[in-house]
């Protein structure tokens, strides 16, 4: 029986997808949460084999839980499922150490196949997902690509969070980071990506449909 800890914050999300993982003989859903910091502290708690995880978390987000949660038990196949467009983040989120990613308009076949899949230790691609990697294993070193990817994970993350608004305190405070290294973060953020002010951030964000 694989147990899964599926975690979402719109209650009728996770009843939905209880249900239909209750159809199927060797998945159960052993543990449902609504945020990032319930996520955690399941997984500090209990053993699961298999952690569906949305994106869009309150408190923690879905990519700042997956860090953790990657800490805590390395081994446990963490199933990304998000409504964002998947060339935003299947890259991004498998480097973070995702199983791997599926979007919330799959249909709910392909969700537990997905869950099959990261269950046994593989890595699951959706056929979008699949090309996304191979255009960038197959991108000529040096060669253009969009300014957000030349991101490291965390430099990514602080970008993430200053674009919606966060002040350099609030991010210190979520990250355990001082102020001055959110500081060089954000410097290094900016310098990267050609920009010069915060609200550039955020333009860039919401352009490249970035935020939550």
């Amino acid at each position: 029986m694989v147990r899964i800890l599926l975690a979402d914050d719109h209650q009728i999300v996770r009843a939905g997808l209880s249900q239909f993982i209750a159809d199927q003989g060797d998945l159960k859903v052993t543990a449902e949460a609504g945020s990032g910091d319930e996520v955690i502290e399941l997984v500090r708690k209990q053993e699961f084999d298999v952690l569906l995880l949305d994106i869009s978390m309150p408190g923690k987000n879905g990519i700042d839980t997956l860090r953790v949660v990657r800490q805590i038990r390395p081994g446990l196949a963490v199933l990304m499922l998000s409504g964002y467009p998947e060339e935003h983040y299947a890259v991004n989120l498998l480097r973070s150490g995702a199983s791997g990613y599926i979007a919330k308009d799959a249909p709910p076949e392909e969700v537990i196949r997905a869950i099959r899949v990261v269950a046994r230790g593989k890595r699951y691609l959706s056929e979008t997902a699949a090309d996304l990697v191979s255009a960038e294993l197959a991108r000529p070193e040096g060669s253009a690509k969009p300014l957000h990817e030349t991101l490291s994970e965390r430099e990514f993350q602080i970008f993430r969070k200053l674009a919606a608004g966060q002040s350099a305190t609030e991010i210190g405070n979520e990250l355990n980071l001082s102020v001055k290294t959110v500081s060089t973060y954000r410097a290094r953020v900016l310098e990267k990506m050609h920009l010069k002010t915060n609200a550039d951030l955020t333009y860039y964000a919401i352009k490249n449909s970035l935020l939550e």
